[in-house]
């Protein structure tokens, strides 16, 4: 049962090294990050497993242990989801009875989720490397030391289509007995003409109901969601709102809005349920 939720943006520019002279402008939010995180570790889980937008092929599971990297932006900085050991998004019945996880490549290149069994886990394969929303996510549990519970990581392509997002979501519910969300992403990338999508009028009113839905742990506003709307917004964080929106059915969760802002242009959005 989810017990608690974290909702932060994924910009590697959270990461001061990668933000290098401007890392000050997101101090504020760098701040509201760690207090979500401290929700979730008040909330004493059995189980956290965070939630990022992927790339759109691949498969999306990450076990705890799984490493990450900020290479590609020109920083030596690398990154642990956790601290390591056995264990994943497991399939089939969980250590707490509850449904697992599994992830496929989808039918339109899109990472595809299986909520129960008939996923292949893949143990035998090579660690792959964490998508860059779940280093950022790695980065910031790292920050703020969470040895809390055990972590697990489940990256969703763009495309998954709501109510695929919804169903896995009630998967990661039945993990644990306490399960714990971090759900990493952004809003919009157009709110103003130097953002990396351009000006969109409709970006604004878009991320302001976000902004509201996920302050007011508000579930069914997530769940309607117009996910071809937030593509074209360039909003990487539709699908991992609308599995914390499946993973908090019928949870009784309360939100509080930590953050708010669009440095960049680009909408960043904390907040935190329990």
């Amino acid at each position: 049962m989810l017990v608690a939720a974290a909702v932060c943006p994924c910009p590697p520019l959270l990461v001061p090294e990668v933000a290098a002279g401007a890392a000050p402008e997101l101090d504020t939010a760098r701040a509201a990050c760690a207090d979500a995180l401290g929700v979730l570790a008040a909330a004493r889980p059995d189980l956290l497993v965070v939630v990022g937008p992927a790339e759109q092929s691949g498969r999306g599971v990450h076990a705890e242990g799984s490493r990450g990297s900020f290479r590609g932006f020109g920083v030596d900085v690398d990154v642990r989801l956790g601290a390591g050991g056995a264990g994943g998004v497991g399939v089939g019945p969980g250590a707490a009875g509850g449904v697992g996880v599994g992830v496929r490549p989808g039918g339109d290149g899109a990472v595809g989720v299986d909520a129960g069994p008939g996923a292949d886990h893949g143990d035998d394969e090579e660690p792959r490397p964490l998508p860059t929303s779940l280093a950022v996510a790695a980065w910031l549990l790292e920050r703020t030391g969470w040895s809390d519970a055990p972590i697990e990581g489940l990256g969703v392509g763009e495309p998954l289509e709501p109510e695929r997002c919804i169903q896995t979501g009630r998967g990661i519910a039945g993990r644990a007995e306490r399960v714990a969300l971090l759900v990493m992403g952004d809003a919009s990338a157009c709110r103003t003409l130097k953002a990396p999508g351009y000006l969109d009028e409709r970006a604004a009113p878009f991320d302001a109901e976000v902004a509201r839905a996920l302050g007011a742990a508000d579930v069914a506003a997530l769940r309607a969601l117009d996910a071809e709307l937030a593509y074209e917004l360039k909003a990487s964080g539709r699908a991992p709102w609308q599995v914390l929106a499946g993973a908090a059915e019928g949870a009784g969760l309360g939100g509080s809005l930590l953050y708010e802002d669009a440095p960049y242009g680009v909408g960043y959005v904390v907040a935190a349920w329990s």
